[in-house]
């Protein structure tokens, strides 16, 4: 395998840090964000009804992917979008103390979504433009797991990080301050870095013409979507199928960070960052990498059934956790472990999903708006996740999440799926 890719630049030079880059500023809207207003004291109801808001840059991405195309170049979004990421994230650091802070971060933390949702879309189009067929397939492996890289890093490290400046200084503001700080610092690093490692390999901004016929192509692209055969049903199963997930996973951290007195386990924030940012990123990672072993070796057909009921039944762990008094820390990581690890085995049938209907002539832009309907489905059901907790409780919520279970259970027994789709030798 070669290591020098086009203009002399080794892949090895740029594709670790692009992609760790990539999964940093989604794991601060989507995670740090959750856990750095619980800790400011804003109530359930408000963290998951106006963090799943934040959801909506990824939700639409499709509708503005196009203009990423069509204006500059994939390497000048990437640049630029990794200094505006700097800028909103700086801005959190800065609102932080003040009277405003809830709005004012919400709005950087929107920002910073939207910034992120671009850089994904320019960093996948420049992956493929960079390298060629034989160089992506080799990669791929190395940009997921620098992805996986920044998730521990965002959900482990620097939230222990902000426990331990809560710790030593006594104060909360001041201390997520700082981790947001750091944060829009290294992307800067990243920017000034990646403006000399990534190699120049296309073209700048398209002609009119091509504007229009662009345009007139992207109406096509959604007409043949929805033309395609058991659309509906698909877009039912993409809406529902993490319907307990999209629920539980905005009320993970709250209920580990609340107190015995109110439902909660009464952990500090560094023991969430080793528990949820660490334990339960590598039981995501090993359930995920399981469960594409699985696929690959009897199909996508075999095993639908078995990961959407390992997407249900392993929720059962939150629900033993908020009924159980006084669980030790070592029951809590393996509950944290177990959830994760069914989490990530069951994502691998939807991934693999969305995958297959994207199938045909438009299969990259089908996905792409296949993963707006993903983001859609964490993003409603989330918003009134927070209301549900604070009004019934954490017990009556967690036993709600596996009621919602029969949705993931029902959605997956309507798809026909070609029994050899996902096979080695198909």
């Amino acid at each position: 395998m070669s290591k020098v890719s086009i203009n002399g630049r080794s892949p090895w030079a740029w594709i670790p840090t692009l992609y760790f880059a990539q999964g940093l500023p989604y794991v601060a809207v989507m995670t740090l964000s959750v856990i750095m207003y619980k800790r400011l004291g804003i109530s359930n109801t408000d963290i998951a009804f106006f963090t799943g808001w934040l959801y909506l840059p990824w939700v639409i991405k499709p509708l503005w992917s196009p203009f990423v195309d069509i204006f500059f170049t994939k390497r000048v979004w990437i640049l630029a979008m990794q200094v505006l990421i700097a800028l909103s994230l700086g801005g959190i650091a800065l609102f932080l103390p003040g009277p405003l802070f809830f709005r004012l971060t919400l709005a950087a933390f929107w920002l910073t979504g939207f910034a992120s949702a671009t850089h994904d879309i320019a960093a996948d189009g420049y992956y493929m433009l960079a390298l060629s067929q034989h160089e992506q397939s080799f990669y791929v492996g190395i940009r997921s797991t620098f992805y996986r890289i920044a998730s521990v890093a965002g959900q482990g490290l620097l939230v222990v990080l902000a426990g331990i400046l809560e710790d030593s200084s006594g104060d909360i503001p001041f201390a997520w301050a700082s981790v947001f700080a750091l944060l829009a610092v290294l992307f800067l690093i990243f920017a000034l870095y990646h403006s000399r490692a990534l190699p120049k390999v296309e073209k700048k901004s398209l002609s009119p013409k091509s504007l229009r016929d662009t345009m007139a192509d992207f109406a096509e692209v959604w007409v043949d979507f929805f033309r395609k055969p058991g659309v509906g049903i698909a877009i039912l199963f993409m809406l529902l199928y993490r319907l307990p997930e999209a629920q539980l996973v905005k009320l993970i951290q709250p209920f580990l960070l609340d107190s015995p007195e109110v439902g909660g386990l009464g952990l500090s924030t560094k023991e969430v960052g080793i528990v949820y940012g660490t334990v339960g990123i590598i039981g995501l990672t090993v359930g995920g990498i399981i469960g594409g072993i699985c696929a690959a070796r009897s199909g996508l057909h075999k095993w639908l059934r078995p990961m959407a009921w390992s997407m249900s039944l392993t929720c059962l762990t939150f629900v033993y956790l908020s009924f159980v008094n006084n669980p030790s820390l070592v029951e809590i990581n393996l509950c944290v472990f177990i959830e994760q690890f069914g989490y990530g085995f069951g994502f691998t049938a939807y991934m693999l999903y969305l995958i297959y209907f994207s199938e045909g002539r438009y299969a990259t832009s089908h996905y792409s708006i296949c993963t707006g309907f993903m983001a859609l489905s964490m993003m409603i059901p989330g918003m009134a996740a927070g209301w549900i907790a604070d009004q019934f409780g954490y017990q009556s919520f967690f036993l709600w999440t596996m009621i919602c279970c029969v949705a993931t259970i029902f959605t997956a027994s309507l798809l026909k799926i070609n029994p050899q789709f996902g096979k080695k030798n198909s």
